[in-house]
């Protein structure tokens, strides 16, 4: 996959399960990075910004930095621990929404997120710049039925929460415990039936102003907020 931007490229330097193909650096962004990130795992070729933007195209912020990589090994559902706190995407896929949703879950220590294979973000390097770096940090878990992990997380003892703006239950009702496991809609469709079933509870997130719903990330974040124990 290819990375870019200060964020991303930094991140992935930093992490040794990143395996790292290719790096094109301006002067400036290579000698950065030798003084933020230290001895580099590879070595960077030198280009002038105009070689990188021909690459991504004129509308990618990319800092002076591209980075081909592959992509990080997915941990097996069955290996998530037991205390988790995890992020579920019911069939969310605009990679601006899911970075942002990365990046917010790398700030609150969310150990996974899932998808399904069939609807599943591609990891391009629009989501990885949106999520700033969290994809090192957040892996992804793909589930070939959504429904059924939810069940088995419920067995396993993880409290579901779905988030639905037209729910009967305020969110700040609910006591924030773990292991726990969030459930985002896409926006406009929301939840599927079927997802909404296999939930502890549905809740909605209130606001004194005239807008009543969020971008799902800025909800995903305001809920993490409310329900992930800090300390």
């Amino acid at each position: 996959m290819v990375l870019y931007g200060w964020h991303p490229v930094a991140e992935a330097l930093r992490n040794p399960a990143r395996g790292l193909h290719r790096l094109l650096a301006t002067e400036n962004a290579a000698q950065r990075l030798t003084e933020e990130v230290g001895p580099l795992r590879i070595v960077p070729e030198l280009v002038r910004p105009g070689a990188i933007t021909t690459l991504l195209g004129p509308e990618a912020v990319h800092q002076g930095l591209y980075l081909e990589a592959e992509p990080l090994p997915a941990p097996a559902f069955e290996a998530l621990p037991d205390g988790a706190v995890l992020l579920a995407l019911d069939q969310i896929t605009d990679p601006h929404n899911v970075g942002a949703i990365v990046r917010t879950a790398a700030a609150f220590r969310v150990d996974a997120i899932i998808t399904t294979a069939r609807h599943s973000p591609a990891a391009t390097g629009v989501l990885a710049k949106s999520a700033s770096g969290g994809l090192e940090h957040v892996p992804f878990v793909i589930v070939r039925n959504l429904a059924e992990a939810l069940i088995e997380l419920g067995e396993r003892g993880f409290t579901r929460i779905g988030l639905d703006s037209e729910a009967d239950t305020p969110l700040a009702g609910i006591t924030p415990r773990t292991p726990l496991v969030i459930v985002l809609g896409a926006e406009g469709k929301g939840l599927r039936q079927r997802t909404r079933e296999c939930c502890d509870v549905v809740a909605r997130l209130d606001f004194p102003g005239a807008i009543k719903s969020l971008n799902v990330s800025n909800a995903a974040a305001i809920t993490l907020y409310a329900l992930v124990p800090r300390g």
